[in-house]
C-alpha cells in the first residue's frame, strides 16, 4: 500500500530521485515509525508524514515525522548530533551514506532561551547576542553591524518589551527530539530555509519553555550586539538586561513560528 509520504524538493535533491520514488512507493519506508519531533508513535499507511533529512559533514539520516509536528525538509547537523539523532530516532531511521558539503562557519552566537513575560502572558523567548563584533559581510571597517544587518531582514527597533513583536515570515525556530536545533531563515531565491544559527548540541529547554512555545506556536527572538545582554543566570535577571539594552537602542525583535514541538 502506498505510504502518506511528503517529500520535498531539498530531500529529493540529497536522497536522489531513485530513492525518494522507492519511499513513495512505500518500498524504504516504514509503515510505523516514532515521530522525530514529538516522539509519539505514526504510521505513514494512516497519516500524512514527513521526510525529514539530517545531513552531517559526509553522513545523512533519514527520519519521520508527523506532517503536522514537521514539514519535509533537509537539516544541516554536526556529525556529532548526527550521531544523537541515531540514537534518539532509533530503528526508524534509514541511514544514507553519502558526501556533503560541510556547512559553511558562521559567527559565534550566543543563545540564551527563557521565558519572558510580555502583555500579562508568559513567552517563550531566545535571546541573541555575538561574542564579538558583526562586520558586514566584506567590509573592512571596525564597527558593529549586527543590529543593522538584523534590520535589514525584518527584525524590528525594541525600545521597551511592552508588546509583542511582529512575526517575520519566512524565519522559524526548529525544535527536534524536544531539544532546539537551529533558527531558520530564508534561502536565496525562494528555496528551501538554510540556518542562520545552529547549536553544536541540540540545546535543552525547560518544560514551561516547550509548553509555552506549543500554545503560542511562535518564539520571541531578541538580539543584542556583543556585551549588552550577558550570561544570565536567572530568567529576572535576563529580563533586567533585556529591559536595559532596549531602554539604551540596543535590541531588535521579531516572533518567529515554530518548527516542530
Amino acid at each position: 500500500m502506498p505510504r502518506m509520504l511528503d517529500v520535498s524538493d531539498a530531500v529529493r535533491a540529497e536522497i536522489g530521485d531513485e530513492e525518494a520514488d522507492r519511499l513513495l512507493a512505500g518500498e524504504n519506508a516504514p509503515g510505523s515509525y516514532d515521530c522525530t519531533s514529538c516522539r509519539t508513535p505514526g504510521d505513514s499507511e494512516q497519516e500524512r508524514t514527513s521526510t525529514v533529512l539530517f545531513v552531517g559533514d559526509e553522513t545523512a539520516v533519514l527520519a519521520f515525522a508527523h506532517a503536522s509536528c514537521l514539514p519535509s525538509q533537509v537539516v544541516q547537523v554536526t556529525e556529532e548530533q548526527l550521531q544523537g539523532a541515531v540514537r534518539s530516532i532509533g530503528g526508524s531511521a534509514a541511514g544514507v551514506s553519502e558526501s556533503h558539503r560541510a556547512v559553511p562557519e558562521q559567527a559565534v552566537l550566543g543563545v540564551t532561551s527563557g521565558l519572558v513575560l510580555v502583555e500579562g502572558e508568559l513567552h517563550p523567548a531566545l535571546v541573541v547576542e555575538p561574542t564579538a563584533p558583526i562586520v558586514r559581510p566584506g567590509s573592512m571597517a571596525a564597527g558593529d553591524d549586527f543590529l543593522p544587518l538584523l534590520i535589514e531582514q525584518g527584525f524590528m527597533p525594541v525600545t521597551e518589551l511592552a508588546t509583542v513583536p511582529p512575526v517575520l515570515h519566512g524565519w522559524s525556530v526548529l525544535l527536534a527530539v524536544g531539544q532546539l536545533h537551529a533558527v531558520l531563515q530564508p534561502g536565496g531565491n525562494g528555496g528551501q530555509p538554510v540556518a542562520w544559527w545552529q547549536a553544536h548540541q541540540p540545546l535543552q529547554v525547560t518544560d514551561s519553555w516547550r509548553a509555552a512555545a506549543n500554545k503560542h506556536q511562535q518564539v520571541l527572538m531578541f538580539a543584542a550586539p556583543v556585551g549588552s545582554i550577558g550570561r544570565q543566570p536567572r530568567e529576572d535577571l535576563l529580563r533586567e538586561a533585556l529591559d536595559k539594552a532596549a531602554a539604551n537602542g540596543k535590541l531588535v525583535a521579531a516572533a518567529l513560528p515554530l518548527a516542530g514541538t
